[in-house]
Formats: C-alpha cells, structure tokens, sequence
C-alpha cells in the first residue's frame, strides 16, 4: 500500500458521501491512483434506485488544490445511471479531505460532496458533511 504524502499525490482510498438538493446523501468509495497531476480510479457506491451496489470509473486532474474529475457509471448501473457526473473541489492542506460540488450538466442537478482519506476517519464522512450542510 502507497502512502501518500501530502498534496502531491492523491493515492488511496477516500470515504465519500454526496448530497442531492433535496438532502438526501448517497456514500461512496473511491480508490485513486495519482500519476504527477492526473489521477483515475474507481468507485462503487449504492444504487438509489433498485437497491444493490453500482460501479464506476473516473479520471481527472489537480492543480495546485483544486481537483476535477468526471465519474462514469458502468452501463449494468442502468439506464438512471447514463450520465456522466462532473466534480470539482478543493483539497485541504494535509491533503486528507477533498470537498466540493458535482453536477450533472444534461438534466441540470448538483450537490455538494465530501471525501476524506485517512485512516480512521472514514467513519466521520457524515458527521463532516451533516455539519457543513
């Protein structure tokens, strides 16, 4: 397992949870692999809409503390799924949370997200993004 070591290198494995406008939050689990500004990975998550858990890839970019990727659902996460989701947000100094908004441009929704990686503290996603709400 590759330590990261501040914000050079976004690899490792980040508890996530985003937010619908409405309020409800869907968690997630990424896993990145940094290469000097360029990152992909996966993520799985549950499906909102019938239940069982729903895969997707995603590749992106950071410069300096932003981060911007675009997560793409395999297509057996069903036709809900089609779109791609746009994320973009800020790292924080010691390079642990990732916090932003997401959109999905053709039918117009967005929310906010949180990801955080550190040991230990993947339990606290919710709490972080219920208080940040």
């Amino acid at each position: 397992m590759t330590e990261h070591t501040g914000a050079e290198n976004l690899t490792g494995v980040w508890q996530g949870l985003y937010t619908y406008p409405h309020g409800q939050s869907v968690s997630f689990v990424a896993t990145l692999i940094d290469s000097g500004g360029s990152f992909s990975g996966t993520i799985h998550e549950p499906c909102s809409f019938h239940g069982g858990t729903i895969y997707a890839t995603l590749a992106g970019a950071r410069q300096g503390s932003a981060v911007s990727f675009l997560k793409t659902y395999e297509k057996s996460a069903g036709p809900q799924y089609v779109a791609s989701v746009q994320y973009e947000g800020a790292l924080n100094g010691d390079a642990t949370e990732i916090e932003g908004r997401w959109n999905i441009r053709p039918i117009g929704l967005s929310g906010k997200f949180l990801m955080i990686r550190s040991a230990g503290k993947g339990a606290e996603v919710e709490q972080k993004v219920s208080e940040r709400v």
